[in-house]
């Protein structure tokens, strides 16, 4: 693999590991890397199906209008990213979870102001679009979860929403289904259809899954559209984004609402002898590192934002120009 495929696989693999942290987005990681403009406009030619190109044009035609080596070099970056996430970063998440969302403090400070820096000209417009978006993000972050719904429209709409959350950078796509009352639904349902073979579920699955191309579809346009013609808005408004963000991803958080994953029941107090693994959070207040009910590992947790700070001005000197553009 040479070495611009090598540098891109391994932007998908911090994607990937990004990802698997709740909370924070591999959008976020795809824009400091310097190609999140080349992924929206490589998933808006996947979900634009160009079967034209290939019959006229054949096989390879086709796979360079979807960017496919780019994208397939990505994805198995990403899906490494995923494997490693889960073994290390899980883990991490454990045992030391200050030092993991410390990291994450410094890297998305420090992403939005390397982001804000390509903003050419500023005025009231574009401040006033990055306070929006800061304050839209800031407000999905302290949403109380709602309770899960069986209607198919609903379903279909938390797809949309959840896959468009994903791609943009401070907003997580599973933080948002569990803020529909969702992420318990869906993973129960595609974890009883592989494990169990019971295909009850496979009609809210696929609807699911309709909603969540749609919403791909939809938004990679849209993000398409907006980067061409209003680039400083839209970068000042991802901006926000990130900024906003910023409060679900504080160092030290204590638990205040739980899901009880088998019955799908929210609690404000674990019940005596229950099993952690049974219940997942909801619900985090941030508080000061001298309240925090766990470890609160206040100086390695500094010395993991300070590097969480330098690792995305360090990207920045290897930063390559958008290797797509808009089309």
């Amino acid at each position: 693999m040479p070495r611009k495929g090598i540098v891109l696989a391994l932007k998908g693999l911090a994607m990937g590991m990004a990802e698997v942290v709740p909370g924070v987005s591999g959008g976020t990681i795809a824009f400091i890397t310097g190609i999140y403009e080349t992924l929206i406009n490589t998933i808006k030619s996947v979900v634009r199906l160009p079967f034209k190109t290939l019959i006229s044009q054949g096989l390879g035609a086709f796979w360079k209008d979807i960017n496919g080596t780019w994208l397939l070099t990505l994805l198995a970056g990403m899906v490494l990213g995923v494997l490693v996430g889960v073994i290390g970063i899980d883990h991490l998440l454990e045992h030391y979870p200050p030092l993991v969302w410390s990291f994450f403090f410094g890297l998305i400070i420090s992403s939005s102001i390397f982001i804000a820096r390509k903003v050419k000209h500023w005025n009231i417009t574009i401040i006033a679009l990055l306070v929006v978006g800061a304050f839209i993000a800031y407000g999905i972050t302290t949403v109380t979860p709602a309770s899960a719904s069986t209607n198919l429209l609903f379903i279909f709409m938390a797809g949309a929403v959840a896959i468009s959350a994903l791609i943009l950078p401070g907003i997580s796509g599973s933080f948002i289904l569990l803020l529909l009352g969702m992420y318990t639904y869906i993973l129960g349902s595609v974890k009883a259809i592989l494990t169990e073979l019971d295909f009850s579920n496979l009609v809210p699955i696929l609807v699911f899954a309709l909603g969540c191309f749609t919403g791909l579809a939809a938004f990679s346009n849209l993000l398409s559209w907006t980067f061409k013609r209003y680039r400083n808005e839209t970068l000042a408004v991802l901006t926000g984004f990130m900024i906003g963000s910023l409060n679900r991803i504080w160092p030290w958080r204590n638990p205040s609402l739980w899901l009880e994953e088998e019955s799908g029941t929210q609690v404000s107090q674990l019940p005596l002898n229950a099993s952690a693994d049974e219940f997942k959070v909801l619900v985090e207040d941030n508080v000061w590192h001298t309240h925090y009910e766990g470890q609160a590992l206040l100086w390695a947790s500094l010395l993991a934002f300070f590097l969480g700070l330098i690792v995305v001005f360090l990207l920045a000197k290897f930063e390559p120009s958008e290797e797509r553009s808009p089309s």
